[in-house]
């Protein structure tokens, strides 16, 4: 059963069959009455039904009797990441998603998704994992298991929380180890396609042989990272800049143990700094972009993210790197494998 076959019921139906269904999902829950075309007619719960007993109704009376007829619902495409933030801060547990026409296509349940942000992913799952062998040699490295899941389902389980429904995962080596572990994706209740490189594409060059996205942004990121990033945040900070691209970064810190002079042309001491802390960010590979930027990318030729990214500055487009506050490790040598598997039972995702 569907998650909106499980909160929906037909307006004909009897009181006794909505009592019999909220039980069945739960009686604090909710069900959203719909016609025969699955338009939102309103919202029914325990507590509907207990008022209408009150007010004289009975069990002889038509739903529409019972129901609220204006039931908080989100448009199709037309998700304010706040407004969402706020339903979940007051307490909201179960919203409908309705198309132009009133018909309920889809229903966020907050226990199970923590917002819908609008654009389509892609993992990048391509590579051989050779500083990772003999691990890698029959595995392809997003499948290796950290704890009791490969490292790829992590993301891919974070993504659907935030409401990504679209993930694409871009393969080559061992690929079909990938296809045949997730399928396309309805176990999880999300679509997954599948883009297979015949060569070397670099990091971003296999986003073209996507046919075709269902937003205009889209998050791209490596698939053998461990992180818990806040996609909402990372996200909202992208659209509140109005960028064009967004890059996740950690930070690196240097420390110098001596005194360092700053001086000027004529070798004069401007300034001194007693064993300086200097801070730089580096790369994290996940990425949130405008669709209109792929035009950016040549066809059918080795081209990595960091050639994009000079591209966007030379056209002097927006830019903006967001921090990941949280844990984030790139899982590319052994070392960092025996970290990982240390790590999982620690996280807080």
């Amino acid at each position: 059963m569907s998650i909106v076959e499980k909160h929906t019921i037909h307006k004909d139906l009897s009181i006794r069959d909505a009592l019999i269904k909220l039980d069945l999902i739960s009686p604090s829950s909710i069900l959203f009455v719909v016609d025969e075309k699955n338009l939102l007619l309103g919202s029914l719960t325990d507590g509907d039904l207990r008022r209408g007993f009150i007010r004289g109704l009975d069990f002889e009376n038509n739903l529409l009797d019972f129901v609220q007829p204006n039931p908080v619902f989100i448009g199709e495409r037309e998700y304010d990441l706040n407004k969402l933030d706020q339903f979940r801060k007051d307490h909201l547990k179960i919203i409908p998603i309705i198309n132009s026409e009133r018909q309920i296509i889809d229903i966020l349940d907050f226990s199970q998704r923590k917002t819908l942000i609008p654009a389509d992913a892609v993992l990048m799952a391509g590579g051989e994992g050779k500083r990772l062998r003999p691990l890698t040699e029959k595995t392809p490295k997003p499948l290796l298991l950290v704890g009791e899941k490969p490292i790829i389902e992590y993301n891919i389980d974070r993504l659907k929380e935030v409401g990504v429904h679209t993930i694409n995962i871009s393969i080559n080596y061992l690929g079909d180890q990938l296809e045949q572990y997730f399928g396309d994706g309805s176990q999880k209740d999300i679509r997954i396609n599948y883009v297979r490189e015949t060569k070397p594409l670099g990091t971003i060059g296999s986003v073209l042989l996507v046919e075709d996205f269902d937003h205009e942004d889209i998050i791209v990121m490596n698939s053998d990272l461990l992180t818990n990033i806040d996609f909402n945040d990372f996200f909202k900070t992208y659209q509140e800049a109005k960028a064009d691209m967004i890059v996740a970064t950690t930070s690196y810190h240097v420390d110098v143990p001596y005194a360092v002079l700053e001086v000027n042309e004529n070798n004069a001491v401007k300034s001194l700094k007693e064993k300086p802390r200097y801070t730089y960010y580096s790369n994290a590979g996940i990425y949130i972009l405008k669709k209109n930027l792929l035009s950016m990318i040549p066809r059918d030729k080795f081209f990595d993210i960091t050639d994009l990214m000079d591209r966007i500055i030379e056209m002097d487009l927006k830019l903006v790197t967001y921090p990941i506050n949280g844990y984030w490790l790139d899982i590319g040598k052994h070392e960092d494998f025996k970290k990982a598997q240390e790590d999982i039972k620690h996280i807080k995702f």
